[in-house]
């Protein structure tokens, strides 16, 4: 069929997967290096516990059959192998079959580990990956042209990812419709990074005109996707540098890398090649890979119902997966600013009626040392630091992680304070923990100067008082 095949974007069909499969990568190795901690037999959320529950038993995952920490980290190690497999280029040197069934690999490993993840892998990212994943599967390799149908699939992404985090914004806080959003957005986000300081500190006008270049870039871009080329190849570029101005701007994960993945297989072999980039051959389909893509289109039509319906609904939900095999979803971020930072700050002491004697744990993302600058972590997540962020804003709800949490650092457990930046008590835990609360601002140029601190903090008081084991 002469309308199946899209010849002009053999590259941006390379890069898409090859870039894929680099986030696959990091992705499977967070999960190996902070699972047991997490989620493991003597995790702060336990698997095996999770999947006793109601919604637990209905989670379609490969620890159904079984589960032990050895499992686990089998199926993360083996996902980051077949990873870097794809990186390599294998899927290319297979047949077609072959090369498709390796995408899937992943994709199952993958889903196996989101739907046991709980709280630490509720973050819109996972099923974006989970999503994209699945799309990478029906993209083909060297040995036929980039289906258009698998093409199309992965604009309508880009498309309720950009657009349903523009919609999420206009109908949340005021802050984006008055163009201030940028006034407290790099000082409050959840993770900021080495340059979150200077973004704060540009002019106001300028923080204005980026809220409403994001708005373009969110409600006006995405609908471009879809016109002729040099129009949508313009769209998919926009995305490209305003993904990449987030990305210097603050820690997001893989989100904003996985947006400018997708964007990559907009833009056509013809721009490719203006950079050096030469193209792979063209050569036909065989009739059954057609059918199987015609198949996945028509799977991707009859799941788009439920996020096209959240799109224009009033009471838009961000990020939510309409299926437990996280296809074709909503996405959104930010319907609301934080106006004031509250950090938590763990605190340890060996006499706990001493005020002098309480030393602080560092963590390796999220604010603490008021002098010691953020650190770029993205796309490498630091789950347990975004966590952190989410027990500021809403402490109730998360004491159920965090108070288990502060005894394996009273016992301490020493996988637990692997995922820390410092430890106050390298000889001995402590024998007294507690957790108080600080409101944090970014210093101003002045303070920087004198101080050469990148934050200013006050105590506001404590969330758990003095425990012990």
């Amino acid at each position: 069929m002469d309308w199946f095949a899209a010849d002009g974007y053999w590259m941006g069909r390379l890069l898409f997967q090859r870039s894929l499969a680099v986030v696959y990568l990091v992705a499977f190795v967070c999960a190996a290096n902070q699972f047991r901690v997490l989620i493991g037999q003597d995790g702060l959320t336990p698997v095996p516990a999770y999947l006793l529950r109601a919604y637990g038993r209905k989670a379609p995952t490969l620890f159904r059959l079984r589960y032990s920490d050895g499992l686990f980290a089998a199926v993360a190690w083996a996902g980051a192998a077949v990873s870097t497999a794809l990186v390599l280029g294998l899927a290319d040197l297979l047949p077609l079959w072959a090369g498709m069934l390796l995408w899937f690999v992943p994709w199952v490993l993958y889903l196996s580990i989101v739907n046991v993840g709980q709280v630490w892998y509720g973050f819109g990212w996972e099923s974006l990956l989970c999503e994209c994943g699945w799309y990478a599967v029906f993209l083909g390799n060297e040995d036929v042209p980039p289906p258009w149908l698998a093409l199309i699939a992965l604009r309508w992404l880009l498309f309720r990812l950009e657009f349903g985090a523009g919609m999420i914004k206009m109908r949340g806080d005021r802050v984006w419709r008055d163009l201030t959003a940028l006034y407290y957005h790099h000082e409050t986000q959840p993770m900021p990074g080495p340059f979150s300081w200077y973004f704060h500190h540009l002019p106001k006008p300028l923080h204005r005109a980026e809220v409403l270049a994001n708005h373009v870039t969110q409600l006006v871009v995405p609908f471009l996707l879809f016109l002729p080329r040099p129009v949508s190849t313009i769209a998919a570029v926009v995305m490209i540098v305003t993904q990449l101005w987030l990305i210097a701007s603050g820690n997001f994960s893989w989100l904003n890398w996985l947006a400018v993945v997708i964007a990559l297989s907009v833009v056509p072999d013809s721009l490719w090649s203006r950079v050096g980039l030469s193209v792979g051959p063209t050569t036909s389909s065989p009739v059954w890979f057609e059918a199987v893509v015609i198949a996945f289109a028509v799977v991707v039509l009859v799941l788009s119902w439920w996020p096209a319906r959240n799109l224009v609904a009033r009471r838009q939900l961000m990020n939510a997966s309409f299926n437990r095999l996280h296809l074709v979803n909503a996405y959104g971020a930010f319907g609301s600013i934080t106006r004031v930072r509250r950090e938590i700050v763990v605190e340890g002491s060996d006499n706990p009626f001493e005020d002098d004697a309480w030393r602080e744990y560092e963590f390796k993302g999220k604010p603490g040392d008021p002098r010691y600058r953020p650190r770029q972590s993205a796309p490498y997540h630091l789950r347990l630091d975004w966590l952190m962020w989410f027990l500021a804003l809403d402490r109730t709800t998360h004491l159920s992680w965090f108070v288990p949490f502060l005894r394996k650092l009273l016992a301490g457990d020493e996988a637990t304070l692997k995922l820390l930046r410092h430890n106050p008590f390298p000889d001995a835990p402590p024998l007294a923990i507690r957790a108080v609360v600080y409101e944090y601002r970014y210093t101003t140029r002045a303070e920087r100067r004198r101080t050469g601190a990148w934050w200013h903090r006050e105590r506001r008081g404590e969330l758990v008082p003095p425990m012990s084991l």
